[in-house]
């Protein structure tokens, strides 16, 4: 039953009116032809890189490729957002793929010759830029799928819409953007896809391997602010205080207890503190303390639930106390991101064939975040992973100067989504 699996989409193939010759095979000479050039771009993207909201450049980049390859293109999606359109030659559905682009606030350490060495103000400070998650990969990767596709285009049964998102490490306090403000705008409608893929380049996965996760993939994110307000007074007479930061640590503490006490055993979960800031001075017991972190959670009702705990917790350790909380904010991030089932199903046996059935891996859901989720919660999604170390090297984890990600990865998921893209159109021609 295996075999006849994945005999299935080279029969729709041929009934599409696709070539006779296996897709496979001209998919792989098309990234013959093209690699060289995108590996290059992958190099501009990665060396001047910019973050979020501000790929001004990076979008320039995209659209100008694009519009050479003849598709059809807009610009200013969600404030740099790239959007096009590649018409088969042949009636069939529409599916879509999506990229992000932007950068983030990461001094770059690595010896690569074309590493950044970029720097712009974030938050009122002067920072480097980085891509330290890859987005350079995906964006160099997705070009290379509308170049390989654009070839095929006669041969293609129904429309591809490639977008290339902006902001998916978040924009700035007090702006819009990213992938909840491309689908405010409408990018899922005209044409509305049936589906829609994306895949992230992962520093624990060795270049050739896949690794996907059925039904949640990835967690919500939600962020959090605390104020403890306590009473200021000599580090030498705590009894005249009510201190903040000892109000603080039991609140710290206390907040473990979300994960531990309150969610089943069963259920994923991470409660994080980010930063806490207080006091000036060694001997002054401050007047307030402020705390920031992070909740990941997979389902909307424990989110809920850990928020409504953080509560509980802040008033009582506070009226403990003496001391005063207040929840500043409470924010609901990313989504979790939930791969539709019936299409991961379908779509494995494609990566099987891209790379061999032993080097794909279902893996364990992660408690990362991905607004890829805003895109998957309006129309089926699946999103993978991209094995991105090359044999022999290192990379540092996402996020952190050290993060290196291998040019080898780019023929590799260039293959592998040009043809889940193939492969699904032919398989939903009507």
């Amino acid at each position: 039953m295996k075999q006849l699996s994945l005999l299935v989409p080279a029969v729709l193939l041929a009934s599409a009116g696709l070539s006779p010759q296996d897709p496979l095979a001209r998919i792989d000479q098309e990234i013959t032809r093209i690699q060289p050039r995108i590996v290059e771009i992958r190099h501009q993207l990665h060396q001047n890189p910019e973050l979020s909201n501000r790929e001004v450049k990076t979008a320039a980049l995209i659209a100008e490729y694009l519009k050479g390859l003849g598709l059809e293109v807009q610009t200013g999606v969600a404030k740099t957002g790239v959007v096009a359109l590649l018409k088969g030659g042949r009636p069939g559905p529409v599916v879509a793929v999506r990229a992000d682009i932007d950068a983030l606030p990461v001094t770059e350490q690595t010896n690569l010759p074309f590493a950044s060495k970029v720097r712009a103000t974030y938050l009122g400070q002067d920072v480097g830029v980085m891509h330290a998650c890859g987005h350079d990969i995906h964006t160099a990767v997705q070009l290379g799928v509308a170049s390989v596709l654009s070839a095929m285009k006669s041969e293609l049964p129904g429309t591809v819409k490639f977008i290339f998102q902006p902001a998916e490490e978040g924009p700035p306090p007090g702006e819009e953007g990213g992938a909840s403000l491309m689908v405010k705008e409408g990018v899922l409608n005209n044409p509305r896809p049936q589906a829609i893929f994306g895949l992230h380049a992962f520093a624990e996965m060795a270049v050739g391997d896949l690794g996907y996760s059925e039904g949640p993939a990835l967690s919500a994110a939600d962020t959090w602010e605390v104020k403890i307000v306590g009473r200021q007074a000599h580090g030498a007479r705590p009894e005249l205080s009510i201190d903040p930061i000892v109000a603080a640590a039991e609140f710290i503490q206390a907040l473990q207890t979300i994960r531990s006490r309150t969610f089943s055993g069963h259920e994923p979960g991470v409660v994080t503190i980010g930063a806490i800031h207080g006091g000036q001075r060694h001997n002054i017991i401050p007047a307030d303390v402020t705390i920031i972190g992070t909740i990941r959670t997979f389902r909307p009702e424990m989110s809920q639930l850990a928020e409504a705990r953080l509560r509980a917790i802040l008033k009582g350790v506070t009226e403990a106390a003496g001391a005063t909380g207040e929840v500043v904010r409470y924010e609901r991030g990313a989504p979790a991101t939930i791969n539709n089932v019936q299409l991961t199903r379908e779509t494995v046996p494609a990566l099987e064939r891209v790379v061999g059935k032993s080097h794909v891996t279902r893996i364990p859901p992660a408690m990362g975040s991905e607004d890829f989720s805003f895109f998957a919660n309006e129309v089926p999604g699946f999103y993978y992973r991209l094995g991105q170390v090359k044999p022999g090297t290192m990379s540092g984890d996402h996020h952190t100067p050290t993060f290196l990600a291998d040019d080898s990865a780019i023929p590799v998921g260039i293959k592998a989504m040009s043809f889940i893209l193939v492969d699904y159109l032919s398989r939903h021609k009507p």
